[in-house]
C-alpha cells in the first residue's frame, strides 16, 4: 500500500518552547528572518478566565493543494503520492502566486534563493530512511507526532482513531493532513489570529 504521510500536534503538550522551530531552522539551513514553521500564540477568554495557547504552523500538506493549482510553471509544485507538497527549486521562477493562495500562510519566498520555500515535513530525511521530521526529534513536549495515515498500526493512526481532532480552517476544501488535538479551553483554530513571538 502507498503511504500517505500526515502530521498530528497535541495543543495540550506544545510549551511554547520553539524547539521545533528551531531545529526547522537548522536542519533546513534557514536564512534569518524566515521560518517553515513557526509556533503562534493565541490568547482566549478575559481575565480571570483567560487562557494562553501555542499553535504551531507549517505547510498541511494538502489533499487539495491550492498553490499547486496557483503555480503557473508545471511542475514547480507538486504532490507526490505519498501526500507531500513539494517545490522543485530548479522550475520554481519566484512568482509567489502559490504564496499568496496558501490559506495557512505556510509559504514564503526565499531571501537567498529567490524561490518558494515551506515545510517538506522533511522530504529529505524521508528518503534517507529516517521517516521522523527534525521537528518531531526535538520536541521536549512530544506533542509532534508524524508517520504513515495509510498505516492502521502507525501511531499516526492510532492517534487520529483515539483523540477528536481539527483542522486549521477546514472551509476552505484543502483537506489538510496536519491535524490538531485541541487543548479543551481553545475553541477556534484559525491562523489569522496568531500573535507571532
Amino acid at each position: 500500500m502507498v503511504k500517505k504521510y500526515g502530521f498530528v500536534i497535541d495543543l495540550r503538550k506544545c510549551v511554547a518552547c520553539y524547539g521545533c522551530q528551531s531545529s526547522c531552522r537548522m536542519e533546513n539551513k534557514m536564512p534569518m528572518g524566515v521560518n517553515r514553521a513557526r509556533v503562534g500564540i493565541i490568547d482566549t477568554g478575559e481575565y480571570p478566565n483567560n487562557h494562553r495557547f501555542f499553535l504551531p504552523v507549517l505547510c498541511n500538506h494538502c489533499d487539495n493543494p491550492p498553490c499547486v493549482k496557483a503555480c503557473p510553471t508545471p511542475g514547480a509544485t507538486y504532490k507526490r503520492d505519498d501526500g507531500l507538497v513539494l517545490v522543485n527549486e530548479k522550475l520554481c521562477i519566484g512568482c509567489g502566486y502559490c504564496v499568496k493562495a496558501c490559506p495557512y500562510d505556510a509559504r514564503f519566498i526565499n531571501p537567498s534563493t529567490m524561490v518558494a520555500d515551506k515545510c517538506t515535513y522533511c522530504a529529505h530525511r524521508i528518503a534517507e530512511g529516517l521517516e521522523e521530521p527534525a521537528c518531531v526529534r526535538n520536541c521536549i513536549g512530544h506533542a509532534r507526532y508524524f508517520g504513515d495515515m495509510n498505516d492502521p498500526n502507525s501511531e499516526i493512526s492510532r492517534l487520529l482513531a483515539e483523540n477528536e481532532t481539527e483542522v486549521l480552517r477546514e472551509g476552505f476544501g484543502t483537506k489538510p493532513n496536519t491535524y490538531y488535538i485541541m487543548d479543551n479551553r481553545a475553541k477556534l483554530l484559525d491562523v489569522s489570529g496568531v500573535d507571532e513571538r
